[in-house]
C-alpha cells in the first residue's frame, strides 16, 4: 500500500518541479540585483577581523542592559508628590 502510494506521487511530482520551471542557471554578477553567494557574504561585518569577539560582546552587554538602566533609573516625579511640594 505505501510502495503504491509512492509509485503514484513520483509522476506528479515531477510534473509539478517541471511544471514550475525551476531553474541551475548561476545568478548574472554583472546585475545590481545580484551580489555574491556563499559563507560570510551576506552579512554586514567580518567575523574574521582582529578584535571583532570585544566589539561583540560589547555591543550585547550594551544593548541588553541600557533598556534596564533606563528603566531603573526612570523619575516619573512620585517623590514630588509625596514630599507635598
Amino acid at each position: 500500500m505505501i510502495a503504491a502510494s509512492r509509485t503514484l506521487a513520483s509522476p506528479v511530482l515531477r510534473q509539478a518541479v517541471a511544471r514550475r520551471g525551476f531553474s541551475t542557471t548561476r545568478a548574472q554578477l554583472s546585475s545590481p540585483y545580484h551580489y555574491p553567494e556563499g559563507p560570510l557574504s551576506n552579512i554586514p561585518f567580518n567575523p574574521r577581523k582582529k578584535g571583532f569577539a570585544i566589539k561583540y560582546w560589547t555591543y550585547c552587554t550594551v544593548g541588553f542592559t541600557l533598556p534596564f538602566g533606563i528603566a531603573g533609573n526612570k523619575d516619573d516625579g512620585r517623590e514630588m508628590i509625596s514630599k507635598g511640594k
